[in-house]
């Protein structure tokens, strides 16, 4: 699927990025894997369809945009979203808060 000319693969089931694992109201980003360069609505998507090879956004790189807001379609950096989590910082769009049980799968300092 297409979200504002970026690719993200996966279960992917509506234009803001939600996936059949996830897909609740605030459920609207993609993290772009450091492995395979590849956008993808959550882990078990990549685990799913992705490249087999997965490895964390090392904390040296936040800077990098690996976000991809499912309102709007701008690229976050890791840095932003991590200090802004639950909110887009282009569109306010809320987020899931509960996905930061997961940033220990997506970045390498949790």
């Amino acid at each position: 699927m297409q979200i504002n000319g970026h690719r993200v693969r996966g279960n992917v089931i509506d234009l803001e990025t939600r996936c059949t694992h996830y897909h609740s109201e605030k459920d609207r980003i993609a993290i772009k894997f450091f492995c395979c360069n590849t956008y993808y609505p959550c882990y078990s998507c990549h685990e799913e369809k992705g490249c087999g090879n997965h490895q964390t956004w090392p904390a040296n790189q936040f800077d990098q945009k690996a976000i991809l807001c499912g309102a709007c379609g701008e690229e976050i950096t890791i840095k932003a979203y991590l200090n802004k989590s639950h909110i887009c910082p282009y569109c306010k769009a809320e987020f899931n808060p509960g996905c930061s049980l997961h940033y220990h799968l997506y970045f390498s300092v949790f």
